[in-house]
This record gives C-alpha cells, structure tokens and sequence, in this order.
C-alpha cells in the first residue's frame, strides 16, 4: 500500500471514528446516481465541502434530484434528526455550472418565509442575508430575530419567486 493511500486510509478511519460520515462514500453515491464523475458533464461540479462534519447516518442515504432544472441533487440521512446536503452539478453542455439567472432577491429585500408541508403552509416576513435566482437556496432571518442583532436565528430557504423563500418540510 502506498504512502498516500495509507494516509488517505486512516484519515477516513479517523474521521469515522470520530462519528462523522465518510464524504468520499457521498461523492460515490453522487457519481453513481447521476451516472458521470465529479467535473464531468451531468456530474458533480466538484466533491462534497471536506470541511463539513456530517453525523455518520445508520441507514442508506437519500439522493434525489432537488429543483425543476434538475442542476442540482439532494443528499439526505433518512434517519429521525438526519442532515441533508446540497451538490450543484455540473451543466450537461459546458462542463460547468449552469449559466446563471438574474437574482430574484438580494441581500436586505424583506421576503415571505412560508414553510410549506403535506397540506399546509405557515409565512412570516423576513430579510434575506444573500442574494440568489429563483430556485436558489439562500440564508435568510426572520424579522423577530432582526431584533436580535446580527447573531439572530438565520434560515435556509429556497427562492421560489421574488419576494418569496420556501423551507419544505418532507
């Protein structure tokens, strides 16, 4: 076994045992599902952020496609208190990410943060602290935490059309 790989083996091994999921086994599933490597046309546009401490999860995990232009795909732990991440994928045509749509929001618009389940739909005013295109996940706070200060309770939420952020319950 070569040094690198060596290296590689126990960092893996740490990191599991440190009870964080192992990234590479996401990335793998990622290139599975979609069918392409990671920087390949339909793939992944790069791996998964090596910084994240994702909870090791005890079921199979999740992967499904996440908004209407298919540009982007939804890893989720099934499990009760689970995680889910986003992975951008890279255009199918170019290699790259999708050419980018104007913003729909910016940063400091006041926005509509609705929850939104099976049956039902909860809004409140808030602000959002980034801008994006519809479909775009963004950080947005709730106007009570504005209050707060800056430190305030922040939010990820998908831009569904100006003026209006959604969090999906599933």
């Amino acid at each position: 076994m070569s040094f690198a790989l060596g290296l590689a083996f126990a960092a893996a091994q740490f990191a599991q045992g440190a009870g964080f999921a192992d990234l590479d086994a996401i990335d793998r599933q990622v290139e599975a599902f979609t069918g392409s490597p990671i920087g390949a046309p339909g793939g992944a546009l790069m791996p998964v952020d090596r910084r994240l401490r994702l909870r090791v999860c005890g079921a199979r995990l999740a992967v499904s496609w996440n908004g209407l232009r298919r540009d982007s795909l939804q890893v989720a732990c099934p499990e009760a208190g689970g995680w889910r991440i986003f992975v951008q994928l890279a255009n199918a045509s170019l290699g790259t990410a999708a050419a980018p749509l104007p913003p729909a929001v910016s940063r400091g618009d006041a926005v509509t943060i609705a929850v939104q389940g099976e049956g039902f739909s909860v809004s409140q005013p808030g602000e959002a602290l980034e801008q994006g295109a519809v479909g775009a996940w963004i950080r947005v706070r709730p106007v009570s935490s504005v209050a707060a200060g800056p430190k305030g309770d922040t939010l990820r939420a998908q831009i569904q059309r100006p003026g209006l952020v959604v969090i999906p319950l599933q």
